[in-house]
């Protein structure tokens, strides 16, 4: 399967959220395409860091604005069509949902209509980030597509976890109801370089406990697993859904399994450090396992993860080590 490229040069593309840690990298792959990129970021989450080498660009615009308000239509830059709306704003870290949570609701519903709107008036191919939390603490494993998830919709996780299944609704809804051209990739934990040190996520959480030569702390027993995907591979695979015709949801991720016990006993020993694993409190609704069924991902778009986690993780702690200093 060869998905042929669509959106090159000549292209406008919208990324909201842009300034995040994923998005970021999508940005940097969009530009080197030849797209014309305009983020529109608020900075709850995502950092101007993040998009620093862009700064000067001349196929580059960031404009600070909060979509779940609208897109600010006055600005130039956002005034024009655009070929492609790629919806990638969300707080994403479980220490966000506690924290952030009218803003998570809001960025999946209300901001996700909008977006939507404008899509339908630039007659533009729509693209939802969603997520593996759609599966909740998933009874089927791995996750396909079909699955239609465990979720508690009131516990603290539902805030991310329902609003993420309203904005793939209401994207469907649209699709139908509009013939609009959409794509939903439901994205499975991500890591690399420009993640926060303090996202609480278990990757960057390890990695700076274990550069700071403090104890690791796993929750529960860490016998709970993820399957771990260098965000260069995730990137490619968006990419490969945006260019192509498929509406989704499609997963996206890798196939490498690991217990959050084995990846901090691997992160230790990578970085060299004499911190020790340690065991605290397991969160709510922290899901057992996740491994996507990357069937449809394959066939559908010929999609195939290469990076190695050594590799990916080699390269997330030397970005972590020169960040913390």
């Amino acid at each position: 399967m060869v998905v042929a490229q669509r959106f090159g040069p000549g292209s406008r593309v919208l990324v909201s959220g842009g300034a995040g840690f994923v998005p970021s990298h999508l940005v940097d792959a969009l530009i080197g395409r030849g797209c014309t990129v305009v983020v529109v970021d608020n900075f709850v989450t995502g950092s101007k860091d993040n998009l620093a080498q862009l700064a000067d660009h001349p196929r580059f615009t960031l404009v600070e604005a909060d979509v779940s308000d609208g897109l600010p239509a006055h600005h130039p830059a956002v005034a024009e069509r655009f070929d492609a709306i790629l919806h990638m704003a969300s707080p994403a870290s479980p220490k966000d949902f506690p924290t952030l949570p009218v803003e998570i609701l809001r960025v999946g519903s209300v901001a996700t209509l909008h977006l939507l709107d404008r899509a339908v008036a630039d007659r533009a191919r729509f693209l939802m980030a969603s997520t593996s939390e759609a599966y909740g603490d998933p009874s089927v494993h791995p996750q396909p597509e079909t699955y239609w998830g465990n979720v508690n919709p009131i516990g603290v996780r539902s805030v991310y976890d329902e609003a993420k299944r309203f904005a793939e609704a209401a994207t469907m809804a649209y699709h139908r109801y509009h013939g609009l051209d959409v794509g939903i990739v439901r994205i499975f934990n991500t890591y690399g370089p420009r993640m926060r040190p303090d996202d609480g996520r278990a990757i960057p959480a390890f990695i700076t406990q274990a550069l700071r030569g403090e104890p690791l702390t796993v929750h529960g027993t860490g016998a709970q697993t993820r399957s771990i995907c260098y965000v260069d591979d995730l990137v490619r695979g968006i990419l490969l859904l945006l260019d192509s015709t498929e509406t989704g949801p499609i997963n996206c991720g890798t196939e490498h399994e690991v217990s959050m016990r084995e990846l901090a006993e691997l992160i230790v020993a990578m970085t060299g450090s004499s911190s020790e694993v340690t065991y605290v409190t397991r969160p709510g609704d922290d899901p057992e396992k996740r491994r996507p069924d990357l069937t449809l991902a394959r066939e559908r778009l010929g999609y195939e993860p290469v990076v190695a986690p050594d590799e990916g993780l080699r390269r997330t702690i030397e970005h972590f080590s020169q960040r913390l200093g």
